[in-house]
């Protein structure tokens, strides 16, 4: 291959999938991870969170947690689009990422594994874009459900119009 034949126009993922291509009930998997210290002392840095409930593992012992409790933004940010396939299937149609809202619903402690999913809830035609709105999930290693939320992506259509 020559330096002639390369396109960076299309060295992608796969073709874009805009608005109407997406189907409710549609899913998109983000590799799964263990959560271990290290994690919880790269969050702490990035965060600037310094509440020991995340990083002394006496203290939470203390108050009834067995290990190290994760931040609940720690948690969330196993949901990130772009840590899966998502983004990469939109491509050129994703104009922006809204708005996002999730619930915690079970601790996460140093050593779970997490598996995070994104699911189209809703897709909302407007004039030239559309809004999704897909489902998070966080489950952790023994199949309960630690996080559910939505999140919402503005997509350009298609069809402009239709």
């Amino acid at each position: 291959m020559s330096d002639t034949d390369f396109s960076i126009d299309t060295h992608r993922f796969s073709e874009t999938r805009y608005f109407e291509d997406l189907k409710v009930g549609e899913t998109f998997y983000i590799p799964s991870r263990t959560v271990t210290e290290a994690l919880f002392a790269a969050f702490q840095t990035a965060s600037g969170d310094n509440h020991p409930i995340h990083y002394d593992v006496e203290y939470c012992r203390s108050r009834g947690h067995r290990d190290l409790l994760a931040h609940g933004y720690q948690v969330l940010i196993q949901t990130a689009a772009g840590a899966g396939i998502f983004p990469h299937v939109v491509g050129d149609a994703l104009i922006g990422f809204i708005e996002q809202s999730s619930r915690f619903l079970r601790p996460v402690y140093a050593g779970d594994t997490l598996y995070p999913l994104l699911t189209v809830a809703r897709l909302k035609p407007q004039k030239t874009t559309g809004v999704v709105t897909l489902t998070s999930t966080v489950h952790n290693q023994k199949g309960e459900l630690c996080l559910e939320g939505d999140q919402t992506y503005l997509l350009k259509k298609r069809n402009p119009g239709s």
